[in-house]
């Protein structure tokens, strides 16, 4: 990947943390990875718990930034969010757990 891709994937990641503090979400952990992948942003509210993959693009000459979700993708997040709950430490308890999809383009 490119030093310009990361800096664009880096920016998009850093306004969906932006987008979930304002709403008054705890971001609890930024690119939690292991050996199966990453989650990008894992936030909370109250008895929320919300597992969000960041994807950025530049424009959408290649498509809806979202469209790159496809179901194999959202398998593989929420093998990921189980993972992560089972080593939480402390453990994380919440009453509903919410998946998102932060779809970033420039401007938006």
């Amino acid at each position: 990947m490119t030093a310009a891709r990361q800096r664009l994937g880096a920016t998009g990641e850093e306004r969906a943390a932006a987008w979930y503090a304002a709403h008054g979400y705890e971001v609890v952990a930024r690119n939690w990875r292991c050996r199966d992948g990453e989650l990008d942003l894992i936030c909370a509210s109250e008895d929320t718990l919300v597992i969000c993959e960041v994807k950025t693009r530049s424009s959408l000459a290649y498509g809806h930034p979202a469209e790159a979700v496809t179901a194999t993708k959202q398998r593989r997040i929420r093998g990921l969010a189980a993972r992560w709950l089972a080593e939480a430490d402390p453990p994380v308890r919440a009453a509903e757990i919410r998946f998102d999809v932060a779809a970033v383009l420039p401007g938006s």
